[in-house]
């Protein structure tokens, strides 16, 4: 599975911007999707997953009240709709893939096994 992430950018604070997520593979509706985000000189986290099927998700409590993460399995695209940006949203957003087995989502990046390369977002102050 081949994952390009887009749509990132400089913003300004409380700006919105959506990323996307195209993937490659025909059977894009057997996999979790997820997106992870990795700040300047800093760990990479988790922020949000779905479902297969898009009928779940799963975000990080830092995120969940200002970020939906959605799909479109008929376009093979991931979404991540992030709302009131702020500064300490700046990284290089990325999105992974893993196949589905259960309906479980994992906000560890060990558990995806393909990967984008990355997107960056910076939002100024």
């Amino acid at each position: 599975v081949q994952l390009q992430a887009s749509g990132g950018g400089l913003v300004q604070t409380g700006d919105s911007l959506r990323l996307s997520c195209a993937a490659s593979a025909r059977t894009f509706s057997r996999y979790h999707m997820g997106w992870f985000r990795q700040p300047p000189g800093m760990e990479r986290e988790f922020v949000a997953a779905i479902t297969s099927s898009g009928r779940s998700t799963y975000y990080a409590d830092s995120v969940r009240s200002r970020i939906t993460i959605s799909r479109d399995n008929a376009k093979n695209t991931v979404y991540l709709q992030m709302n009131s940006l702020k500064p300490e949203d700046t990284a290089n957003y990325y999105c992974a893939a893993e196949l589905a087995r259960d309906n479980y989502l994992s906000a560890y990046a060990r558990a995806y096994r393909y990967w984008g390369q990355g997107t960056l977002v910076t939002v100024s102050s």
